[in-house]
């Protein structure tokens, strides 16, 4: 994973967290803006999430912060 999704999944985490509480889910589409402005980091997060973990389409933002921190 770049450190640039790394970063950018962290602080949407943090976010997400701060603004609804620990129970807050979230897809991998919260990392990106209703614009498709970055594609091929869409699909390394889409990648990320499917692929090589197999989430939920919805997963607990505290669960992903850790999983992107422990990388």
């Amino acid at each position: 994973m770049r450190k640039i999704l790394k970063e950018k999944m962290l602080c949407v985490c943090d976010k997400k967290i701060a603004q609804k509480g620990n129970n807050v889910g979230l897809s991998f589409y919260a990392f990106f803006a209703n614009k498709n402005d970055d594609p091929q980091l869409l699909m390394e997060a889409a990648r990320w999430w499917i692929e090589t973990h197999k989430l939920d389409h919805f997963e607990k933002a505290v669960k992903i912060k850790k999983m992107v921190e422990a990388i």
